[in-house]
Order: C-alpha cells, then structure tokens, then sequence
C-alpha cells in the first residue's frame, strides 16, 4: 500500500500474517514428509546393510531378558496396587505370578483342543466352501452375460482354477502351519520359561530396576528423562492394556455371534477377529471377512447373522467400549496412523502393523517433549 504523505510504502499487514501463517503451514507439511522420508530412508538402510537380520539374532539370543521386562512391565500396577494396600511385594509378586500362570493354563488347556478341531472342520468344509463359491461366480456371470471383446468363458475358466488353487494350497498349508506353530511355541517354550522367571524376580524390585535404568542418564539429564519415561510409559502402558480389554471384548463377543449364527469354527474366527481387532481401522475388515466368507458359503442365513455380529462387535467396541477404555490415549491423527499402517506393514508385514500406533504414539511423545524443552517445532 502506497503513503501519499511520505512517499513510503505501507506493511499491508493482514497480508503479511496470511503469508506468515501459510508459510508455517507449507514447513508443517515439509517437515513432516522429511520424517516420513528419513524413516524411509532409514529403513532401506537397514535393509541393505542387513541391520535388521543381525537385530533380530540378538534379539532371539536376549529374548528370555526383554520377555522378562514385558512381563514385569505389564503386571507391576497391580503389584503396586497390592503393595500400597500393606502387602509385602514379595508376597504380592507371588499372588500375581500364581495367578497368571493359572489363567494360562487354563485358557491353553481349554483353548487348544478346541481350536486344533475346528481347524480340521475348516480344512474339510474348504473343498464345499469352494463350491459354493464357484456357483455365485457361475451366477454372476449367467446375468452379465456376454460382454463384447471379452472373453467371459475364458475369464471363468481362469478364476476357477485359481480358486482350485488356493483351497488345494488352504488344505495342504493350514494343518502345516497349525504344526509349525505348535512347534515354534514349543521350541520357544525354554525361552519363554526363563523369561518367566526373569521377569518375577524384576517384579520384586521393578523400582530398583528403573533407578538402574535411570543411573546410565548424565545426572543433569536424569531428570528431564525421568519425565520422559513416565509420560512414555503411561500412554503406552494405557495403550496395551486398553488394546488387550477390546480385543478380548471383540473375541468374546464375536464368538457368541458366530455360535448363534451356526458358524463352522466360531472360537477360532471369533480369535482371528479378535487379534486383528489390534491393527486400527484395517484389522476389523481382515477379521470379519473370512467368517462372513465362510458363513455365507454355509447359507444366506449364516452369512447375514455372521456379518451381523462382526458389525455389532465392532460398533460397540469402536463407539463404546474403546473411548471408555482408551480415551483417546495416543491422540494420534487417523491419517498419521493410516501412514504408519502402510509403511510399517510393507517393511514387516502384520507384526509391523501391530507395532506402527504404540511406535509412533512413542515418537510423538519425544518430539513433543524435545519441542517443549527445546522448541524444535517453532518456525519462527
């Protein structure tokens, strides 16, 4: 703007702040596609350079010591809980573990017979489910009918063999991985058992533990760290433990649908939804699916009442029980947890789609605290 007085030009200043304000959002956006890259970027070195294969052998060496950790870290609330009402954490660490490894075994014993025969049932209901399958496609394409420049035989013919193929590869590969499973479980058994024992003697001094963790910080940093680690540490913890409640709620509840529907293998779908009911905003569509695939292969009735109750589990997990449980713990937007979905699932497949929410919510957590000591997210 032009002074006629002075000659001068004038600072249009809501021009300015629009400007200003524009800029802070553009380096917003940049900086977020810069970590994004630098994960990327950090993540194909990894691969190149094999880091990820040596991580993951000394992880097998030292994983009774981090199961340990995981299972002194997850049951010490309620050994501090049992502590604050005049229980010696001895004793109270006892109680704990005795009762743990009670419920184990009874879901095991309980759980295990009766998944191995539904597994059966499954692998011999496959060459029926195929079937069915065949005559919707058969139905599909008697009321399309032809279509000019396609070949709609041949396009038949072609989806039944692929179809053949994946319920031969489904009958022959899920006994086989149901065994190799087993195996793992069994192989890992050792490990898990001194991880076990690890993990009690963590819990009857979990608080010397974090001191010791604590005593590798410089002393002037042992503060800022300490908060750190409990922010961490809280959100996290809320996390699993909110994640574990809606899974087990989703499991339930899925199962006793599936039961009622008539559904072939109901524990075991109503398992599947429930584990998947973990990866946010994609795992209930993986979960449902092949129940509702196998329930409709069953009858329209059993399709409809099977797809009924993955719709129900999920709309009351989503809208009832998880704001009650979660309350919104990570605060992550759906879109960064979308991104994280997608790249942590390309690079490591559903164990990295299962680690993308907490690893991020952790990171957020650093950078939010770095920023409010250091203000690295200023653009001023």
């Amino acid at each position: 703007m032009f002074n006629r007085k002075t000659g001068d030009k004038e600072v249009d200043i809501k021009r300015l702040n629009d400007v200003i304000s524009m800029t802070k959002k553009i380096l917003s956006i940049a900086y977020i596609f810069i970590v994004i890259a630098g994960i990327y970027a950090a993540t194909l070195i990894f691969k190149e350079w094999k880091v990820g294969a040596f991580l993951i052998n000394l992880l097998k060496i030292v994983s009774p010591l981090f199961i340990g950790i995981a299972i002194a870290w997850l049951l010490e609330p309620i050994v501090k809980f049992l502590k604050n009402h005049k229980m010696h954490r001895t004793l109270a660490t006892s109680i704990v573990y005795i009762l743990l490894i009670a419920i184990i075994v009874l879901i095991i014993s309980a759980l295990i017979p009766l998944l191995s025969e539904q597994i059966n049932e499954i692998v011999k209901s496959i060459p029926a489910i195929s079937n069915q399958v065949q005559t919707w496609i058969n139905d599909i394409f008697s009321k399309i009918g032809n279509i000019d420049g396609i070949d709609i035989s041949s396009l038949k013919s072609e989806l039944f063999v692929r179809l053949e193929e994946i319920g031969s590869d489904l009958t022959s590969s899920l006994p086989h991985l149901t065994v190799k499973v087993v195996s793992s479980v069994f192989s890992g058994l050792g490990s898990l058992v001194i991880g076990f024992i690890i993990g009690f003697y963590l819990l009857m001094s979990f608080d010397n533990f974090n001191d010791a963790l604590i005593s590798f910080v410089p002393k002037k940093n042992r503060d800022d760290f300490r908060g750190l680690a409990n922010e961490v540490n809280t959100s996290l913890r809320k996390y699993v433990q909110g994640t574990l409640i809606c899974a087990s709620f989703v499991f339930i509840l899925s199962t006793i649908g599936f039961f009622i529907a008539g559904l072939k293998a109901p524990i075991l779908f109503g398992l599947f939804c429930g584990v998947t009911n973990i990866i946010p905003y994609i795992g209930p569509y993986l979960g449902g699916a092949p129940a509702i695939l196998v329930g409709f292969s069953q009858g329209p009735i059993v399709g409809i009442i099977s797809a009924i109750s993955v719709i129900v589990a999920q709309f009351l997990e989503s809208n009832i029980l998880n704001p009650i449980v979660m309350s919104k713990t990570m605060k992550l937007h759906p879109v960064t947890i979308i991104i994280g979905l997608l790249i942590f699932g390309h690079f490591w497949g559903m164990i990295g789609m299962l680690l993308a929410t907490p690893t991020i919510a952790v990171l957020k957590s650093i950078i939010l605290f770095l920023d409010d000591k250091y203000d690295i997210l200023s653009f001023n």
